[in-house]
Formats: C-alpha cells, structure tokens, sequence
C-alpha cells in the first residue's frame, strides 16, 4: 500500500498548493473594488435577469468559497464574502454560480449528464473505499471472493472519477459564460476583468487537480487487480 500512500501524498500537496492559491488570489482581487459599486448579489441578479431568468432566487449562505447553484431548489448561494461585497472577485463568483444557472436554463448537455449521475455518484462515493479495502482484506486472507470485491471497488471508485471529469467542462463553461457577460456586458473595467478571469482560472485548477488525483488512484488500484490476476 506505499504507493497509495505517495500518490495520496502527492495529491495532498498539490490540491493544498491550487486551494492556499486560490485563497490568496481571492485575498488579492476582493481588494479591487467595482467602479460600477455593484454587489455580488446585484451582479448574480442581473446576470439572471439578462439571460431572462426570473426563477432563481439568489440567496446569501455562510462560510468562504461555500458558493454553489442548487439546480433543485433554483437558487445561487453566494458566501458571505461575496454576497455583499463590491469586488472583483465577488462579481467572479456570482457570475460563475449564475453561469450555473444559464446552463440549468438551457439544458447544457453536460451538466444534464452530471446531474443525472448525481445519485449513483454519492452512493458510490460513500462505499467505494469501503469496498477496496474489504477486497484486499480477503484476498490477503486467501478468500476467493476477494478479487471480486476489489474489482466492485474499483468500478464504484471508477464512477467518482468519471463525475470528476464530467465536471470539468461544466465548471469551465460556467467560468466562459461569467467572463463573458461580464465582458460584453461593461460590467466590469478591464483591470477588474483580468482580476475576476485570474481567479476564476484558479477555481477550475481545484477541479483538474481532484480529476487527475482521481484517475491517477484508480489506475493505481487497476495496477494491484491486475498484478494479483497474474
């Protein structure tokens, strides 16, 4: 099990270096207020109601970074330091959560599929590593049955890692459409604009360093079933 442990590491390492980035890249552009004086919120609204969305509510909730659209109860939940602050990286944000939106509005292919796979994603998730385990556990024992607990453990853990990549570009194009209402929009000044699009670029970074830690830990697994198989 070292080389899970390396790779574990090593994930650790670079998924704390893009987070400790991101949050000082949040620090940095919260300190470049809008000439336009909007708030998050007011920005989230008007994004909404210019891609003629008049369903969502757009609600403050608590924490940092906790910002997210619930495609269930229609609404964009924006942080406390987002909500109500007049900044670049608040109008990033919301601009970000309602692009999450515009998607839920027009049916964006990818985030449909994201969605859908939602249920089986959360149940494997909670079992797969459980599942792994007890696989090694009774091949090690010399129970038959262990090769095809592990190989179930891979599958479900393999679900987890494709939600991963499915994510990728539905993050990615809710970045391009905020970037771009914010743009053809003048919602924001240049120099707002390069700070808003610097830190939504290291948001999508959280999502490719989990995608790969994720992929490069299922091949791992993949490794060890097909080393035992020999």
């Amino acid at each position: 099990m070292m080389g899970y442990y390396i790779i574990a590491g090593i994930i650790f390492l670079v998924s704390s270096y893009v987070s400790n980035k991101l949050k000082s890249k949040f620090k940095k552009y919260s300190n470049i207020h809008l000439q336009n004086g909007m708030s998050g919120a007011e920005i989230a609204t008007k994004m909404l109601q210019d891609n003629g969305i008049f369903d969502v509510q757009v609600i403050s909730t608590p924490g940092m970074l906790t910002d997210h659209y619930n495609p269930l109860k229609k609404t964009v939940n924006l942080s406390e330091g987002v909500y109500n602050q007049r900044n670049a990286a608040a109008a990033a944000v919301a601009a970000h959560e309602v692009g999450h939106a515009v998607q839920h509005a027009t049916a964006y292919s990818w985030l449909t599929m994201r969605s859908k796979i939602v249920p089986v994603v959360g149940m494997a998730g909670k079992f797969s590593n459980f599942v792994i385990m007890a696989g090694l556990v009774m091949s090690a024992s010399g129970m038959l049955l262990g090769n095809t607990v592990f190989l179930l453990g891979i599958v479900l853990f393999g679900m987890t890692t494709l939600f991963a990549f499915i994510t990728l570009p539905v993050e990615y194009d809710a970045s391009n459409r905020a970037l771009a209402w914010l743009e053809n929009n003048n919602i924001v000044t240049q120099k707002e604009y390069a700070g808003a699009k610097d830190a939504l670029k290291w948001a999508a970074r959280t999502y490719v360093v989990a995608a790969l830690g994720s992929l490069a830990t299922l091949l791992y697994f993949i490794s060890i079933f097909l080393g035992r198989r020999d």
